[in-house]
């Protein structure tokens, strides 16, 4: 049997790393969380997990908001964890958004412990889906 290595979320060092994530076309998984969280450690396996399960369709981010505190201001952090799916919208622009630069933006969120099928379904819902296993 081969084993396949596990694809893991990617670490946010700047918060300029969102857009050029963003820019690909794929939705944008955002983590928000922070050392001392007990349920940020509690979700810590699933998001570990979601990145794997979406590695060709998305891009699953973990976001330290005392390293990256910008990331946390721009997406209006309260509390963590904190999940945003963040992208293109999937539906067709109108003129006046495309002259706006509408189009890309904050699609869901959520905040606490939230059931890893919740987390799949708004990816599923921003044009993300599982990779072949």
């Amino acid at each position: 049997m081969i084993f396949k290595r596990r694809t893991k979320p990617i670490n946010l060092e700047h918060v300029d790393q969102i857009d050029e994530l963003a820019a690909s076309g794929k939705p944008v998984f955002l983590d928000f969380w922070q050392t001392g969280c007990q349920s940020c450690r509690t979700m810590d396996g699933v998001i570990s997990e979601l990145a794997d399960e979406y590695s060709d369709s998305a891009h699953v981010v973990k976001v330290n908001i005392r390293n990256v505190p910008l990331a946390a201001q721009r997406f209006r952090v309260m509390a963590t964890p904190t999940f945003v799916v963040y992208g293109a919208s999937r539906k067709k622009q109108s003129k006046k958004s495309k002259r706006q630069g509408g189009g890309i933006g904050e699609r869901w969120r959520a905040s606490g412990l939230v059931k890893k099928q919740q987390l799949e379904q708004a990816l599923e819902r921003n044009g993300a889906s599982r990779a072949a296993q």
